[in-house]
């Protein structure tokens, strides 16, 4: 029987009644007492098509993201995190409902009404799937959503969110994308989350700070592109802007008014008892994309793959954790393969918050690892795309892919690619070792293929899955 959000809700409150209680008694997580004697506040700040490796913390060269390098100093820096869709919309749907999006039939990105049901999706997400704002509201909480949506045209408060203000769905347009916007958007995004912050302070509080940086179009001033102007010199004119100079710039500009943020944490003193999580929605965009080429210098780090791509760097983003005096500082996690489904069970784990029997989530409880101590995960993640990757292809992977153990196994439903890497020992993806390991192919793709025949009925896009270069 379907669990309606009407249901869901009912059995959440049930679940949390007792829960006030152990708030005022400090909160008791993992077996162990921890200091805090409130419920820790979410802060979920999410970057649009930044990759694995545009981050000096994960070894980028060229940008410069003091706020940023701050956080992962004083937190957790996971190296195998993963989103649940090479693109947009599936992969936030993965962040807020602890779902593979393709099970809710969310392939792509949202666009026009039209484009969407030619692609077999709905409109929106589901506003009767649950959430990770329904979740944590019966606990106490107060929510709001800042920033980017891209979740369909229903408004964020049919999924839980108390407060909101969007761009890319969620109802009417909040902001005027004219003018100087783009180049603004991550300040007016961050103003709207301080403003929530400051007025909800004295209350737990979860708010999404999802950003529309770096992806295109890219309108960096002069001033902030100022740091790169050394790209800027020309061997002969001097005169020519390129694109690293726009993109990092961009990068910049969206870390200083991060660091605006964590700033007004310390000024209103509840830093240490709020979590904040940085993230990307997926990998960079590719550079052979001309509307959007100042957007493909940004970097999947070691990676092959891009957005739209199932390939480690279309889907392996960073993630960094900070919780003061709860996580130690400059700290990195290996070992435990995290994912953006996994958010909703864990981080309801970390505040008490029980999660009703029956609810439909692919997504591990591994809060443990959000706390520090890496583990093994136990349950596969699986994606689907069943559009063409875009652009390079060297980047063109199979439409499905499976990452079970050190395990990556990617098909094509009708078996014309199967590739399986030893991901920790191969993270470029470059040596097949299917034809090496047939029993470790069959497992893996019983499993994938099983999983696709539970998938809602949609079309596929011809070449998807293919590499399909124009040979004259």
């Amino acid at each position: 029987m379907r669990t309606t959000r009407r249901d869901f809700l009912r059995a959440l409150g049930q679940t949390t009644a007792g829960l006030a209680a152990t708030r005022l008694g400090g909160i008791r997580a993992w077996g162990a007492e921890l200091r805090s004697t409130a419920l820790p506040n979410f802060i979920l700040i999410l970057a649009d098509d930044l990759g694995w490796g545009d981050l000096p913390c994960y070894g980028n060269k060229i940008a410069q993201t003091p706020n940023l390098d701050r956080l992962a100093s004083e937190g957790l820096r996971f190296t195998n995190f993963y989103v649940n869709g090479p693109v947009c919309s599936p992969s936030r749907v993965g962040f807020m409902t602890g779902r593979f999006p393709s099970s809710l039939a969310i392939h792509s990105h949202y666009a026009t009404p039209e484009l969407n049901t030619q692609r077999g999706m709905p409109q929106a997400l589901d506003p009767n799937v649950a959430t990770l704002a329904d979740t944590l509201k019966p606990a106490g909480y107060v929510t709001g959503h800042f920033g980017k949506w891209h979740m369909g045209d229903i408004v964020p408060r049919e999924y839980g969110f108390d407060e909101y203000r969007v761009v890319a769905g969620g109802g009417t347009q909040a902001w005027n994308r004219e003018g100087d916007f783009w180049r603004r958007s991550s300040e007016l995004v961050v103003d709207a989350a301080l403003q929530f912050i400051e007025e909800h302070r004295a209350e737990p509080f979860f708010v999404n700070v999802w950003t529309l940086h770096p992806h295109a179009p890219l309108d960096p001033s002069e001033e902030q592109m100022d740091l790169y102007k050394r790209f800027n010199n020309g061997r002969a004119t001097g005169k020519f802007t390129t694109p690293f100079a726009v993109f990092y710039g961009t990068v910049t500009e969206m870390d200083r008014q991060i660091g605006r943020l964590l700033a007004k944490l310390d000024e209103l003193g509840i830093a240490d008892n709020t979590i904040v999580l940085f993230s990307s929605d997926n990998g960079p965009e590719d550079i052979h994309l001309t509307e959007t080429a100042h957007s493909g210098v940004g970097s999947p780090g070691p990676f092959r793959g891009r957005k739209r791509s199932l390939y480690e760097g279309g889907v392996r983003t960073p993630l960094i954790v900070r919780w003061s005096g709860q996580i130690s500082g400059n700290a990195v996690d290996r070992t435990t393969v995290l994912s953006g489904v996994d958010f909703l069970p864990s981080l309801c784990r970390i505040v008490g918050v029980s999660i009703p029997k029956g609810l439909p989530l692919d997504g591990e409880e591994l809060s443990d690892a959000f706390m520090g101590r890496p583990r093994q995960r136990t349950r596969p993640l699986m994606w689907e795309r069943r559009f063409r990757v875009l652009g390079d292809p060297l980047n063109m992977s199979p439409l499905m892919a499976i990452r079970d153990g050190k395990w990556k196994l990617l098909m094509n439903p009708d078996l014309s690619r199967v590739e399986l890497y030893d991901v920790p020992d191969d993270p470029l993806e470059v040596d097949n070792l299917a034809d090496r390991n047939p029993r470790v192919v069959r497992r893996l793709s019983e499993k994938l293929l099983e999983w696709h025949a539970t998938l809602p009925t949609s079309p596929i896009e011809k070449n998807a899955g293919a590499l399909a270069y124009p040979w004259p």
